[in-house]
């Protein structure tokens, strides 16, 4: 799938949760889209996903 058609679902669902559930189902909608996005980020770029979950913050 390509990033337009991604996109067009993406703003087709934030638009459904806006007009059925208000504006804080837009914002709740919105928000946990933007940590999915960042986690598959991380995830595609090689993370481990135990590193998500540590408090330990030394560099190694």
């Amino acid at each position: 799938m390509d990033k337009a058609a991604l996109g067009l679902m993406c703003g087709m669902a934030l638009g459904f949760a806006g007009w059925f559930g208000g504006f804080g189902a837009f914002l709740l909608i919105s928000a946990l889209g933007g940590v999915g996005y960042a986690t598959g980020r991380f995830l595609e770029q090689g993370g481990d996903p135990r590193d998500l979950l540590s408090t330990d913050r030394t560099r190694r």
